[in-house]
């Protein structure tokens, strides 16, 4: 559970950029597959993109940010942990990769 609010907007913009603006970004390209290409659909994909890389980017900043502070400090007491820490640190790499994916997915996507 989230309990930090900027954390909650932050995460919850997230989610949406990455989860729900694909759909509907692939959703408009399969509504206008069977007419032709509006120039409309290539501004919203434009966008969709955007966002996905974007706010995911910034999500992942934000983690690291919060796990390289606590991070700092769990390494002055113990500096056994920091392998620990290293991988801690890279996980939220994973939320810009995926934002690019899903970014690339969208970009090229068949109209």
């Amino acid at each position: 559970m989230i309990h930090n609010k900027l954390a909650r907007k932050v995460f919850g913009s997230a989610f949406v950029a990455t989860m729900l603006v694909p759909a509907m970004a692939f959703a408009q390209a399969a509504e206008g597959a069977t007419t032709t290409v509006d120039y409309r659909v290539d501004v919203a994909r434009a966008i969709a993109a955007g966002m996905a890389m974007s706010v995911s980017a910034l999500a992942a900043g934000y983690a690291q940010a919060k796990i390289g502070a606590a991070g700092a400090g769990t390494l002055a007491e113990r500096p056994e942990v920091a392998t620990n820490i290293i991988v801690l640190q890279a996980l939220p790499e994973i939320i810009a990769l995926l934002g690019f994916v899903i970014a690339f997915m969208i970009g090229f996507a068949k109209v």
